[in-house]
């Protein structure tokens, strides 16, 4: 067993799989690979300045401010799962989980959102606790900046994509009259071709992404049994508000320390503080009557409506105009709130390192998305029937 873990957290897996696909180092990389100097090898690289179409060169940034070069010999492989990596990163959660909200079903999305939070947070501790390291480049090529930073294990992007799929999968049984095998397979799809990405892009292993599959596996059997009261959650008590803040920003203060500063701590906060600002929102819509309670014998089942121009057209002007109202949103709150915490800490307010201490980026994070999930789920549905959009 130990051999097997070993074998799967190999990077000479990644990039195998990376060649396999149509992904190479560029020539001057194998000079790294001997141990020649990072800048050489790229200074070496022949046809970076006009390379042919088909090896055409493409940059990648390393943890040590390296750009790394890369050639790309199948164009379907490398636009397919780099689309694939956006299905789970921030551009996809802020579309996808707002859209199902608006025109789809808000009962389903306060699943999804619930269960994503719930995932998230704990793949996202569980990172900077075991602090497994990314796979090691070369062999492999990274095509992702931003998260070079972050450890390995698990695969949060394996995580998001298994819980979302398949909690979609679940809630929509019961609910929605199409096919089971349909449902079965846009779900299987859909992880597997985000789970691949990760390998892809050469930011995870092979164990940090069935990890992260088997973690969020065991959470949605143990936390199944709890999802009807996830769905009452509007209806609890007048204190609920009060809970749903405090305990999140909680974890969020005292999230564990890294060796470094990863933008970690920062995602962490993003997430718990939508999650929090959509559980007040569906609060204050039951508290005050702001919208209609589903039917006491849910789940009810639907049928899906036929999907006609219209129908197309509404939804995408409320997508449209739900996104520009959390857009004015999220900058007006998070320009207050960091005017309002530079001035507290007497803090340079052009000094963009200032945002990484704790005890600015914490409340700043939270404060901003708790009022964007609010707004997503209290005042863009106003807006929508003061504008006749049903």
């Amino acid at each position: 067993m130990a051999e097997l873990l070993r074998s799967l957290q190999d990077s000479q897996l990644v990039a195998r799989f990376q060649r396999r696909c149509g992904l190479f180092p560029a020539p001057g990389e194998g000079l790294r690979e001997n141990g020649a100097d990072p800048a050489e090898g790229a200074a070496q690289a022949p046809g970076v300045g006009h390379p042919p179409a088909a090896s055409r060169l493409q940059s990648a940034a390393v943890p040590q401010a390296y750009v790394q070069k890369y050639i790309v010999k199948n164009y379907f492989y490398y636009y397919l799962f780099r689309f694939s990596a956006a299905l789970g990163q921030e551009v996809f959660y802020i579309t996808f989980l707002p859209f199902t909200h608006w025109n789809i079903d808000p009962f389903l999305s306060r699943r999804l959102i619930i269960i994503w939070v719930l995932v998230m947070y704990i793949g996202q501790v569980a990172k900077d606790i075991l602090k497994w390291p990314r796979p090691s480049s070369p062999p492999v090529v990274r095509l992702e900046k931003r998260v070079i930073a972050e450890y390995g294990m698990p695969s949060t992007h394996a995580m998001a994509a298994t819980a979302i799929a398949f909690t979609f999968l679940i809630s929509t049984m019961d609910r929605y009259q199409y096919p089971f095998v349909l449902r079965l397979m846009m779900a299987v799809v859909f992880s597997t071709l985000v789970c691949l990405s990760r390998l892809y892009t050469g930011m995870h292993t092979v164990l940090d992404v069935l990890g992260g599959v088997l973690i969020t596996a065991l959470l949605i059997v143990l936390t199944y049994p709890a999802w009807t009261f996830i769905d009452c959650l509007d209806s609890a008590s007048p204190l609920l508000p009060v809970c749903v803040i405090v305990v999140p920003f909680f974890l969020c203060y005292n999230y564990p320390v890294s060796d470094y500063y990863s933008p970690t701590r920062a995602d962490t906060t993003t997430i718990l503080a939508a999650g929090a600002g959509v559980t007040i929102g569906f609060w204050i819509n039951h508290f005050f009557q702001l919208a209609s309670k589903p039917a006491e014998s849910l789940p009810v089942i639907q049928s899906i409506p036929p999907l006609t121009t219209d129908v197309l057209v509404l939804g995408l002007t409320k997508f449209v105009v739900g996104i520009v109202l959390i857009l004015l949103v999220r900058q007006l709150v998070q320009n207050l709130s960091l005017q309002v915490l530079y001035t507290w800490f007497k803090v340079v307010t052009r000094n963009k390192e200032a945002r990484r201490r704790l005890e600015i980026e914490v409340p700043y994070k939270f404060v901003t998305y708790t009022s964007v999930g609010i707004c997503a789920t209290t005042f863009v549905p106003m807006l929508h029937r003061f504008l006749g959009l049903p």
